[in-house]
């Protein structure tokens, strides 16, 4: 019974593509259909949770086209954490995708249905991958699928982003990802994702200090400092495409996979006696660090938003290589929390686009006047970025801290206080702004303000949801600290 939930995971978003296709010229049944699944999946995912809770096997073998090499699927504590939250912000998504691709007019609608159900049929088989082989089939499967979402607008601009994104993605992942699957299972004979690590005792320290370094960069989507070019290469994407590649699949399944092949392939007994542990850590904490004054000076919203992903997704690389039980929990924790977050605040700038027209942050001063559902949702999400309570992402923060204390990591709690910092520097003044400065001039007519209020109802209602969300994660946290805890043993 429960190989057939999996099997529903994996084939509910592709039935979806299949019929979003064939209705492509009836707008309302082909967005019907988006939703539909959308929930049906979520439904699927929260099946297999109980199970999962319960410690109870979950797991699906297709095909093994060698002898110990296997297309499978099994559910972990990890992946049920990544699953969640990709099933649940598919509906929102959706939601908000529906208001800002009909209130902008935006063309080739079917084809990016079509392509976001793919990409979460290749999430779901990321999430639940059993082993090396299956997630680097499913990794590859959705930079493919979300390529023609970088590149929607068919312009010179979007053409070049696309290059870029294939580019850094691709490469990274075939010229050091494969090989260090490749030379994962010579050395130790197994890359199925294992209690513990499967490297103790099979492989010398200084090949494993390699094999870190060729994870790290090869796993490009986690966007470590340098490559890193292609997250904000990706920002002349519409806004759904934006929230999708920084809080549903995209970087998600980058910094997801550093945790499952630091927890399941190396294991972090193992990795406490690597040097190249603690290099990694301090690459980790100067992507935290530069990434963050680099947002400081953008002015272009969603520019701001993307090096803020870029820094806020090595949060999770140093928690994981910290190698504390408590810090891989808020690893764990990190990619649920900024999941909600940077969806919100993704959100949030589309909602502003779609209803006023503006993409910079100099041009918002007293918009959270006219567009106060959008700017509260906003400074929700900001907060969470910062890391300050009621919102969720204090939580992650929290358990990162008390996981670098515990084994007196320094570098590591000095780079989490001064980005913290530096988080506050560049989305206080926003907020600011918005609800205390003066409403700007629309350029037009001195001394008359746009005639604007809220975007859409369906874009609203969806950026609000992710808002409350991100407070109820904070409030109710019991679920994903239960599967976090369960990561780590605990």
């Amino acid at each position: 019974m429960s190989s057939w939930l999996i099997i529903l995971a994996l084939g509910l978003p592709l039935f979806a593509a299949l019929w979003i296709w064939f209705l492509g010229k009836s707008p309302n049944q082909r967005e019907a259909i988006t939703l539909i699944s959308a929930v049906a999946l979520l439904l699927v995912v929260l099946a297999i949770l109980p199970l999962v809770l319960a410690g109870l096997p979950v797991r699906l073998e297709l095909l093994a086209p060698v002898p110990g090499l296997s297309l499978a699927f099994a559910v972990e504590p990890l992946g049920m954490i990544f699953a969640c939250v990709a099933s649940f912000l598919w509906i929102v998504n959706s939601v908000f995708s529906i208001g800002y691709m009909r209130g902008n007019q935006e063309p080739r609608q079917t084809r990016f249905y079509v392509c976001f159900a793919i990409a979460i049929a290749a999430t779901m088989g990321l999430a639940f991958a059993e082993n090396l082989f299956t997630l680097f089939v499913c990794y590859e499967a959705l930079t493919l699928s979300t390529y023609p979402l970088v590149t929607h607008h068919k312009n010179d601009e979007a053409r070049r982003a696309g290059r870029t994104y294939l580019g850094i993605l691709l490469g990274s992942s075939v010229v050091l990802l494969l090989p260090a699957i490749i030379a994962t299972w010579v050395l130790t004979g197994s890359i199925t994702f294992t209690p513990g690590g499967v490297m103790a005792g099979k492989v010398a320290p200084v090949i494993g200090g390699i094999l870190l370094l060729l994870y790290l960069y090869g796993i490009g989507k986690a966007a470590l400092m340098p490559l890193h070019r292609w997250l904000p290469a990706a920002m002349v994407a519409p806004t759904p495409v934006s929230a999708l590649l920084h809080a549903v699949a995209v970087v998600k399944a980058g910094v997801f996979t550093v945790v499952k092949v630091v927890v399941y392939i190396f294991g972090l007994d193992y990795l406490r006696d690597l040097a190249m542990a603690d290099v990694a850590l301090y690459l980790a904490g100067f992507t935290i660090l530069t990434a963050s004054i680099i947002a400081l000076r953008q002015d272009n919203l969603k520019r701001r938003l993307a090096y803020s992903t870029v820094s806020q997704l090595s949060y999770v690389i140093l928690a994981a290589l910290i190698l504390s039980p408590l810090s891989t929990m808020g690893a764990a924790l990190h990619i649920a929390v900024h999941a909600f977050g940077k969806i919100t605040l993704f959100m949030a700038a589309g909602a502003i686009y779609t209803a006023a027209h503006k993409v910079n942050v100099s041009q918002l001063d007293g918009i959270g006047r006219r567009m106060p559902w959008t700017m509260g949702a906003f400074a929700i999400g900001a907060i969470s970025m910062i890391g300050l309570p009621p919102a969720a992402g204090f939580l992650s923060k929290w358990y990162m801290l008390l996981g670098a204390l515990e084994v007196e990591q320094w570098f590591a709690v000095a780079v989490i206080v001064a980005s913290t910092l530096l988080n506050a520097a560049y989305f206080l003044p926003i907020i600011y702004a918005a609800f205390l400065k003066p409403e700007v001039s629309d350029g037009h007519a001195p001394g008359r303000t746009p005639e604007h209020g809220e975007a859409p109802f369906p874009i609203v209602l969806a950026l609000v949801t992710t808002a409350s969300a991100t407070i109820l994660l904070f409030l109710f946290p019991g679920p994903a600290l239960e599967l976090a805890g369960m990561l780590v043993g605990r």
